[in-house]
């Protein structure tokens, strides 16, 4: 439907586009989706659409703006980096990709508010040429709409049975049925069309209730065992450097005299203007952390200052089997002064994320660019998140050699810290899931897209590992930055937002997209 090809609305794009997809192309279905061939009818199944003809839906052409993938590539030269390395393409075709990702999530919204009953989510489809796919249950008119838009040669809508508003309805109830949290324990499989019902921590393998609940969900719904994980916990690597900054050390002395810590993930600010530090809630909640807990940059060396754990109000938390690991550190006194801009400094004071680039790291991008920080301008919902996005994470855990000044995270030896970036591989149990290699004591760091600067989440566990980076399929857990934003918003009313400037001494403004 649509157009047969479609003149790109950005400059200097390249890369071949797939021959069995053209602008607004209606596709197959993909081979774990239910065919649109037996589609019921609109009153027979939840979410369902038939795709009759005379449909009334909206299908305008959607109004779509994007940056020139030369431009996102200067941005972005880590993601062009790994997918070039990945996926064996030319830089040029991983910058379309990068490029097309960035413009997808606004597309997502616009679709989900034009076409609730047709709207089935999207992904790309990053082994199968980059592809934008865009799953409808009436493909026609969403395949118009998108026609127009740019790079709208790889984009292609398949059919589907079920619209992504009656999976989520569905999954509300399954949840509600189980006692578990929709979104977290019983979550929408966008690709395979169905819902999730996931096992292993707040609902058990052999509930008793999970199969009637599976059985009455009225749309495709089967459970699955989350896989056994450890937390990335203990001691990241130093950075003193102002300003405070996602991805530097912050090391936690704990009870037993042990020293412990994580990763700083992102700065954030309160409606009153006071600055915090996020990190993972393991570092500062558990068994070996019952007194008040104060935070350090390089507690073996100079030992800095930098935060204290809040108990008044209670900014902390680490509940097993939920997405509620973090940490919103407030800083000890008189150590904002350490690590905030100086007065007058000038500039755009942006907030910043540590862009890692240490000598022995894999990522090719380091021979060229180095270490470089990148400008944090807001963050990304949860629910915006797409299956293959490119995204970025920095961590600082780290094994010392013989003589080294440092706290031994348990990195493991041959782990080199910094900046890292891989493919979302899945969205379950509240956690962005990503193909990408991390050790202990990256716990708490940021997972953030390159390119535009979101903030999407920092890590909280996954899979085993120790030493260097040999498993290109490794896949490590980040809570979302917006659940917990919710979670403290919602506990505290202190109108916690992502900084997108700071640390200040003088509090300013401070808005998130």
């Amino acid at each position: 439907m649509g157009a047969g090809t479609a003149a790109l609305a950005r400059q200097g794009d390249a890369g071949p586009a797939p021959a069995a997809v053209t602008a607004g192309a209606v596709g197959s279905a993909p081979a774990d989706a239910a065919s649109a061939d037996a589609a019921p009818s609109a009153e027979s199944g939840l979410g369902s659409r038939a795709g009759a003809r005379g449909s009334t839906v909206d299908a305008r052409p959607v109004k779509a703006v994007a940056r020139p993938a030369k431009e996102v590539a200067k941005d972005a030269p880590a993601s062009v980096s790994y997918l070039s390395d990945r996926y064996r393409i030319t830089p040029d075709e991983a910058a379309r990709r990068v490029a097309l990702q960035e413009l997808s999530a606004p597309l997502a919204a616009t679709l989900a508010a034009r076409f609730p009953d047709e709207y089935a989510g999207m992904w790309l489809d990053q082994a199968g040429g980059g592809v934008l796919t865009v799953a409808a249950t009436d493909p026609a008119p969403v395949a118009r709409a998108v026609a127009g838009v740019p790079d709208a040669a790889h984009v292609k809508v398949v059919p589907v049975r079920h619209s992504l508003r009656g999976l989520t309805e569905a999954a509300a109830r399954v949840a509600g049925a189980l006692g578990a949290t929709a979104g977290t324990d019983v979550v929408v499989d966008e690709q395979a069309n169905e819902i999730l019902v996931l096992t292993g921590h707040a609902i058990a393998a052999d509930d008793a209730r999970l199969a009637g609940a599976i059985e009455a969900a009225g749309v495709p719904a089967r459970a699955r065992q989350l896989p056994p994980s450890i937390e990335k916990a203990c001691d990241p690597r130093y950075c003193a450097q102002v300003p405070m900054r996602g991805g530097i050390r912050l090391d936690v002395p704990r009870d037993d005299g042990t020293v412990g810590g994580c990763t700083s993930g992102f700065n954030l600010r309160a409606k009153s203007g006071r600055y915090y530090v996020l990190t993972a809630g393991h570092c500062v909640v558990g068994g070996r952390h019952q007194k008040l807990d104060r935070t350090w940059h390089q507690f073996l060396g100079p030992k800095v200052p930098v935060g204290v754990e809040s108990t008044s109000p209670v900014l902390a938390e680490n509940v097993a089997d939920t997405p509620y690991d973090y940490a919103v550190i407030p800083y000890q006194d008189g150590a904002i002064g350490r690590w905030a801009y100086p007065r007058r400094s000038g500039g755009d004071q942006a907030s910043l994320v540590n862009y890692w680039c240490v000598t022995g790291n894999p990522a090719p991008a380091c021979a060229t660019r180095g270490s470089r920080d990148v400008k944090i301008t807001g963050h990304t919902p949860y629910s915006a998140v797409q299956v293959g996005w490119v995204v970025c994470a920095t961590g600082s855990a780290y094994t010392p050699k013989a003589g080294e000044v440092y706290v031994d995270s348990g990195a493991g030896a041959g782990y080199v810290p910094g900046t890292r970036c891989g493919t979302v591989s899945s969205k379950t149990d509240g956690r962005i899931n990503v193909r990408v290699c991390a050790r202990p004591g990256d716990s708490g760091g940021p997972l953030f897209t390159e390119s535009d600067g979101r903030a999407l989440g920092i890590l909280h566990d996954g899979d085993p590992g120790q030493g260097a980076c040999t498993n290109p399929d490794e896949e490590n857990y980040y809570t979302p930055v917006s659940t917990i934003l919710d979670r403290v918003n919602s506990r505290t009313g202190l109108g916690m937002q992502v900084a997108t400037r700071g640390p200040l001494l003088t509090p300013i403004g401070s808005t998130n997209r």
